[in-house]
């Protein structure tokens, strides 16, 4: 693709809007992270990694959407390599920015735990883009991690682990492999995919 191909591409998915979202994401991370006086006790800190990765997740979801359906099907190159490289950036960026709001106690609610949660939020991101459109991609993600926050309190067992791994400690090998799963499958879902075609507003 040539600059002016890529500077296009960038402006038809908001990716300069979305650069400046990711990064008051962050800023309010580090704003949240410090009104809880996260630094006395990490385990104040499982709001901010629950939540900051979702937010982060919804403003990559809004970049997945494509304006022209018919002119990418038509493409004579394939898309998925842009689809790819868009997602892997975006979560690569948003991984090393939330991760400053939570830095030391990486056995507990520390940057592994917020670098778990990023890639799982967006796993599910993009997958419910593949399926439900960019529009609404958020919607899942914010479903699930809510009900996880509010009703994984006093549960115990190992299957916790996997199924509540937005709250659970960053050294836990169950939640990891529970986002990770997220991201590989949801990730693989709309590169291939892409978004599902939404009708127009209005």
């Amino acid at each position: 693709m040539t600059t002016a191909g890529q500077v296009l591409y960038a402006r038809s998915r908001a990716l300069p809007a979305t650069l400046v979202a990711l990064a008051g994401t962050a800023v309010f991370a580090v704003w949240a992270a410090a009104r809880l006086d996260s630094y006395l006790d990490p385990d104040r800190r499982v709001p901010v990694v629950a939540l900051a990765p979702l937010l982060a997740a919804a403003v990559i979801g809004v970049t997945l959407s494509s304006p022209s359906e018919e002119l990418d099907r038509t493409a004579v190159r394939p898309w998925w390599p842009r689809r790819l490289a868009q997602l892997a950036g975006l979560t690569a960026l948003a991984a090393v920015l939330l991760p400053v709001a939570v830095l030391g106690h990486p056995e507990t609610f520390g940057p592994p735990a917020m670098i778990r949660n990023t890639l799982g939020c967006t796993g599910v991101t993009a997958a419910a883009a593949a399926l439900l459109g960019a529009r609404l991609s958020w919607l899942p993600a914010f479903g699930y991690v809510s009900a996880v926050y509010l009703g994984s309190a006093g549960v115990h067992g190992s299957a916790v682990t996997v199924w509540a791994w937005p709250v659970q400690p960053g050294a836990q090998p169950g939640a990891w492999a529970a986002a990770l799963g997220a991201f590989a499958v949801g990730g693989a879902l709309f590169v291939v995919r892409g978004a599902r075609a939404e009708g127009p507003r209005g």
